[in-house]
C-alpha cells in the first residue's frame, strides 16, 4: 500500500508532464498558418486541428468524465467529432471527413484544450489516483506524443504537396548528414529474450515477454543512404517486377512510382522536399519516407533482406538508431501471452493486428523519451508519409 506521500509526489511529476507534453503539441503547430490546421488531402492524414482536439478529448472522456465529480462536459458533440476509432465509446465523424470539419474553429478547440488542462490541474492536485487510473493517464500521455509525431508527418504532407512547397520552419530541422559505416554486425544464433522488461511504461504490444530463437544473421551498421538508393532507382528498381512483391508492383504501376516520397526530378537532378521547403538531394543522409513494398524491394535488389522484428531487437543494442523507424520484415502480429484490455482501452493495439507491418526504433520526429528499444511500430505495407528508412540484413 502506497502512502499518502508517495501519492502525492506522484500527482505532482504527473502534472509536470502533462503540462510539458500538452505544451509541446501546441508548439508543434505554432508556425502553422490557420488554414493549414483544416487540409486533409488524404485519407491517413489528419488535420492539425483534429490532432489537438482529439488528444483532448481521449484525457475528457478516459479521465474527467468517468473520474471528476463534478465535472461539465465541454461541448457534447466532441465525442462525436474527435472519437477516433474507439467503437465502444460510440458513433464518430469517418476518417475521411475530418476536413470538412470547418467547425469547430481552430480558436474553439484552443479553448477547448485550455478548459480539459484546467480542469485536468484540478483533478491532479485533488484527487488520491489509483494505480490503474495512473496507468490511464500514463497512456494519455504517450497516446498524445504519438500523435505529436503524426502532426509533424501530417503537416509536411499538408505542406509537401502545395504547388509552392511553403518551408513550415527554418528553425526545424530533421535532416543530417551521416558518415555511413558499411560495416555489417555479426550475430549468434541462439535464444533471445524479446519484449518489454523492467519499470517504466510500455505499450500493451510490446508484451509478453518471451524467448525466441533466432539463427545466425548479419545486420547492417547503418542505414541506407539516399545516395545507395539512388542508385536503386538508376539501375531501374522501380520498372523491375522481379524486384517486388506482387502487392508492391501493383502500387507501382497504380501510382506510377519512381522514388521515394517528396523526391521530384527538377532540371536534371533530384531535389525533395523537407520541412524547411525544397531542397537538392543530400546523399549522405538516410533515405526517408518509403513504403515497405520499397524497402523489400531495395533489399532484393541488394541481394539481402529486412530484418525481422525480433532480430532488430537482438541486436539493437549494438548499432545507433532513433533517426528513421526501421521496416521490419514482421507482420504485426501478437506475442505469446498478449492479453487485450478489456473495453475501449483495448481498442488501443490489438485490433490492429491484421495486415500491418512492424517497424522499430524511433525516428527524429519522435519526442523526447518516447521511445525504446521494444516499441512496436506498425503501418501497412503501402504508407510513406512516416520518417521511415531501411536497415538491410544479409
Amino acid at each position: 500500500m502506497k502512502d499518502i506521500e508517495t501519492i502525492k509526489n506522484t500527482a505532482v511529476l504527473l502534472l509536470q508532464q502533462y503540462k510539458k507534453i500538452r505544451a509541446h503539441s501546441e508548439e508543434i503547430c505554432r508556425p502553422l498558418e490557420i488554414e493549414d490546421y483544416v487540409v486533409q488531402p488524404i485519407v491517413d492524414v489528419s488535420p492539425p486541428k483534429w490532432h489537438l482536439g482529439h488528444t483532448t478529448w481521449f484525457f475528457e472522456t478516459f479521465i474527467l468524465i468517468p473520474n471528476f465529480k463534478g465535472y461539465k462536459e465541454y461541448n457534447s458533440q466532441y465525442n462525436f467529432v474527435f472519437n477516433s476509432y474507439y467503437e465502444t465509446v460510440g458513433a464518430r465523424v469517418v476518417r475521411t471527413d475530418r476536413g470538412n470539419l470547418s467547425r469547430p474553429s481552430v480558436a474553439d478547440i484552443y479553448s477547448y484544450r485550455s478548459y480539459v488542462d484546467q480542469q485536468m490541474q484540478a483533478f491532479l492536485q485533488n484527487s488520491i489516483l489509483e494505480d490503474e487510473l495512473i496507468s490511464l493517464l500514463e497512456l494519455g500521455l504517450n497516446h498524445e506524443q504519438q500523435h505529436q509525431e503524426l502532426l509533424f508527418s501530417d503537416i509536411k504532407f499538408i505542406l509537401g504537396h502545395n504547388p509552392l512547397f511553403p518551408a513550415y520552419s527554418d528553425k526545424v530541422v530533421f535532416e543530417k548528414k551521416n558518415t555511413p559505416n558499411n560495416g555489417f554486425i555479426a550475430m549468434s544464433e541462439g535464444l533471445y529474450e524479446i519484449g518489454f522488461k523492467g519499470n517504466g511504461f510500455s505499450f500493451d504490444n510490446e508484451s509478453a515477454r518471451h524467448k525466441k530463437y533466432l539463427e545466425t544473421y548479419e545486420i547492417a551498421a547503418s542505414l541506407v543512404t539516399n545516395a545507395e538508393f539512388l542508385h536503386f532507382i538508376e539501375d531501374g528498381g522501380y520498372t523491375d517486377f522481379r524486384h517486388w512483391h506482387s502487392e508492391g508492383w501493383e502500387w507501382v504501376n497504380q501510382h506510377n512510382a519512381k522514388a521515394p516520397l517528396y523526391w521530384h526530378f527538377v532540371d536534371e537532378k533530384w531535389m525533395y522536399y523537407t520541412l524547411n521547403g525544397l531542397k537538392e538531394i543530400d546523399s549522405m543522409e538516410s533515405v526517408c519516407h518509403i513504403n515497405f513494398y520499397e524497402a523489400s524491394a531495395y533489399a532484393v535488389w541488394k541481394g539481402m533482406r529486412l530484418p525481422t522484428e525480433e532480430e532488430w531487437e537482438a541486436a539493437s543494442h549494438l548499432f545507433e538508431w532513433g533517426e528513421r523507424w526501421e521496416w521490419t520484415g514482421s507482420a504485426y502480429l501478437p506475442y505469446p501471452g498478449y492479453k487485450k484490455e478489456p473495453g475501449a482501452i483495448g481498442e488501443y493495439n490489438g485490433k490492429f493486428m491484421v495486415n500491418q507491418m512492424v517497424l522499430r526504433g524511433a525516428s527524429v520526429a519522435t519526442p523526447k523519451e518516447h521511445s525504446r528499444k521494444t516499441y512496436r511500430n506498425f503501418f501497412h505495407p503501402r504508407l510513406q508519409w512516416q520518417f521511415t528508412g531501411i536497415r538491410l540484413v544479409k
